[in-house]
């Protein structure tokens, strides 16, 4: 997972006091990415999306990396099935080959082809609203070749710009109802218990 963000400094500081993240700088990666860890479990980064990789105008959004073992051949299977192609495969140092796309309903991706295996974990599931659940869901098991583990489709209840969230568990609620936040960029997740 990362944070794609236009204000890196506000969106550490918003998931610190949220979700109790803790956020550094990793010294021993080249980029000195800054490395997201929660339960002393590193699940993410960011990415500040003033850099010139990222095209102008791309929208502030959580990347889920979704684990291919060729990028190249997913990627033409995604954008044969309607994606748009955004940051075209690229070869992220020693991180592995990478490719970032929006799938025909709106919602940022990206395909990742490890190189070396990492210690990140991401124990909690992603959300994709959409008008079109099921489209959805039929896209992405096209495009990855079978279902996508950990994910869940749901219904709009009216117009959204579809984007992929969090759904993290709220080890503090017995209710089992939902609630949904979001960042001042809108980077959202939802908690349930």
């Amino acid at each position: 997972m990362d944070l794609k963000t236009r204000d890196p400094a506000a969106t550490a500081t918003f998931f610190s006091h949220a979700l109790g993240w803790s956020f550094a700088v990793d010294e021993e990666d080249w980029r000195t990415a800054v490395k997201i860890s929660a339960d002393g479990h590193q699940i993410g980064s960011v990415s500040d999306l003033a850099s010139p990789v990222y095209p102008p105008g791309t929208p502030a959004h959580i990347a889920f990396y979704l684990a291919v073992d060729d990028v190249d051949r997913q990627v033409a299977a995604a954008v044969a099935n309607g994606a748009d192609l955004v940051v075209p495969a690229f070869e992220a140092g020693d991180q592995g080959r990478i490719a970032t796309l929006i799938d025909p309903f709106g919602a940022a991706f990206s395909l990742w082809r490890q190189h070396r295996p990492t210690a990140w974990t991401f124990p909690h599931r992603m959300v994709l609203e959409s008008e079109q659940p099921g489209e959805a869901r039929r896209f992405y098991e096209e495009t990855l070749g079978g279902p996508l583990p950990g994910a869940d489709f749901l219904a709009a209840p009216g117009p959204v710009t579809p984007r992929w969230e969090l759904a993290l568990a709220d080890p503090h609620s017995a209710s089992g109802s939902a609630a949904r936040l979001s960042s001042p960029e809108g980077l959202a997740f939802r908690t349930y218990g």
